[in-house]
Formats: structure tokens, C-alpha cells, sequence
């Protein structure tokens, strides 16, 4: 069982439905440790000053937000968190969507949603509606002090949130050189878009995740395990970690608010006009 990240509500008009997050996906790369040949100790990263290739103390060390060519705003660690958007614990759903208008590129990171404090009536009375009218939700959310854009998705049995990137973390295709939309305008001919329908049709299957697998992973572990076999182990004397928890909160169940909700239109959610975002060149 996945720990809970935290315990909040789905929030819509208003009617909250008690929830609890869980992370739906996992890393599962190879992990690859640095480790001293000499010793089998773990090797950490230095800091490092880039000019001087001095090491240097934390101490001596300050966050600063490059806003032009080499000019920087320092911030510090108190500023930085006032900064930071408050923890509400709850999934704040602005509108309702078809699926399809959420372009691939948009997802970023799924989680489980389970209800929580006597929630599963309105939790399922929730995912029922969004099958049914096809839709899913749009919301906000904040996870980790950051705050996220999140879909709110039926799956199956469970409510998902998969958290969304924000517009200016999508890279703009302009800068590509694409052919031009339309199959003449691109120079593909009938014949050519019927062959290739052709080869689509008889490609075609259901989608099953299960036949699908990482064969770099597979063949790293099944040369590990050899190895294993073999006896050829060294020892590593672990390092002392530490592992945070979320804080539980209590919410009351308000399904007896739907009529309420109909009744009353629920505002509009304030929209800025405009926004400030500073972003750093990726090397």
C-alpha cells in the first residue's frame, strides 16, 4: 500500500468529498549508485564554486533568479517561503471537460484519490457523473507547497488526479520545421494516405500495458542477478536516511449541499490577466 501524501477534500459548488492522495506511479529505472572502488562507500556531490572550483560552505551560499544575462535577484529562505501558495488541502474543481481537450502533452504525474472520513457515498456519486456525463475535472491543487493545475479523471473504480503543466512549461512547435497541416499541402498523395491507413488498420489492437516492458531495465537485472548468483557482491555500510510524513486533516462530509450547489451558481473563478514568470535557459 502507497503511504497517503495528505488527506484533504474534492471541493465542486459546494459539496466536499473527503479524500486521501496516493501516488499511482513509481520510478522504475535502474537506481545507480556512485560508490568508492576503494572502499564501497557512497560518493556524494560537493559544492562546488564554478569559477574557482573551490568547495564552499553552505552558509555561503544564497538562491538567486537570473532575470537577464548575467544580472540576478537574490532571495532568501524566508522570502521564498512567503512567497510560496498556502496549503489548503483541498482540490478545488473551477470547470468540467471533455477528456479529449487535454492534449497529451499537458499530463504530468497521476495519483489515486480513496475516500476518507465516511466520504465513499459522495466520492462514488462524483466518479458516477463524470462517467456519465463523460466529462472530468479541472482543478487546483496544492501538493508539496507548489501549487498544480490537475485533472480530475474517472478510472474505473478509483477518482485520479493527474497533475497538468502549467502553458508556459510547454515548449512552442514554431520553432520547428514541420510540414505544412493537410495531407497535398505535405506533398502525401492518395495513394500513399490509403496505403498507410492500410498498414494502421492491420496494426491495430488493444491497448494492454501489460505486454509492454523496459528491455534496458530487464537485461541490466538479469545481469545483476547473475552476478548475484555468482557471488560477486560487494558491501556498502549504509548511510542514515530520513523520511518525512504529511500531516492528516479531518473533513466533514457536506453531501447534503448538492441541492444547495444547484440551487446557488457557484462563482466564477477569478482569472488573472496577465502574469509574471521567470523561466531559465535549459543547457
Amino acid at each position: 500500500m502507497p503511504r497517503v501524501l495528505w488527506n484533504g477534500a474534492i471541493s465542486f459548488g459546494l459539496v466536499h468529498i473527503p479524500v486521501a492522495l496516493y501516488p499511482a506511479s513509481r520510478e522504475d529505472e535502474i537506481d545507480f549508485d556512485w560508490l568508492d572502488k576503494r572502499s564501497m562507500d557512497p560518493v556524494g556531490y560537493k559544492r562546488i564554486n564554478k569559477r574557482t572550483g573551490k568547495e564552499i560552505d553552505k552558509e555561503n551560499i544564497v538562491k538567486g533568479v537570473q532575470y537577464e544575462k548575467g544580472r540576478y535577484v537574490v532571495l532568501s529562505d524566508a522570502e521564498i517561503k512567503e512567497a510560496y501558495p498556502r496549503t489548503t488541502q483541498t482540490i478545488e474543481i473551477e470547470s468540467f471537460v471533455q477528456a479529449q481537450e487535454i492534449p497529451f502533452v499537458y499530463l504530468e504525474r497521476p495519483y489515486y484519490l480513496a475516500p476518507i472520513n465516511k466520504g465513499d457515498k459522495v466520492y462514488a456519486l462524483l466518479r458516477e457523473t463524470l462517467l456519465r456525463a463523460q466529462r472530468v475535472g479541472i482543478a487546483r491543487v496544492v501538493i508539496q507547497t507548489k501549487e498544480h493545475l490537475a485533472a480530475l479523471i474517472p478510472a474505473g473504480q478509483a477518482l485520479m488526479l493527474n497533475t497538468l503543466r502549467w502553458p508556459t512549461e510547454i515548449r512552442p512547435w514554431d520553432e520547428l520545421k514541420l510540414p505544412p497541416p493537410g495531407a497535398k499541402p505535405a506533398g502525401v498523395s492518395d495513394k500513399e494516405l490509403k496505403m498507410a491507413d492500410q498498414l494502421v488498420e492491420d496494426m491495430s489492437a488493444a491497448f494492454d500495458p501489460q505486454q509492454y516492458h523496459d528491455r534496458f531495465r530487464d537485461a541490466v537485472m538479469t545481469l545483476v542477478d547473475k552476478k548475484v548468483k555468482a557471488g560477486k557482491v560487494k558491501a556498502v555500510e549504509p548511510l542514515e536516511a530520513g523520511e518525512s510524513t504529511a500531516e492528516a486533516s479531518n473533513v466533514v462530509d457536506l453531501t447534503e449541499l448538492l441541492k444547495r450547489s444547484l440551487a446557488k451558481k457557484p462563482a466564477a473563478p477569478a482569472r488573472k490577466t496577465s502574469s509574471t514568470r521567470v523561466a531559465r535557459k535549459r543547457a
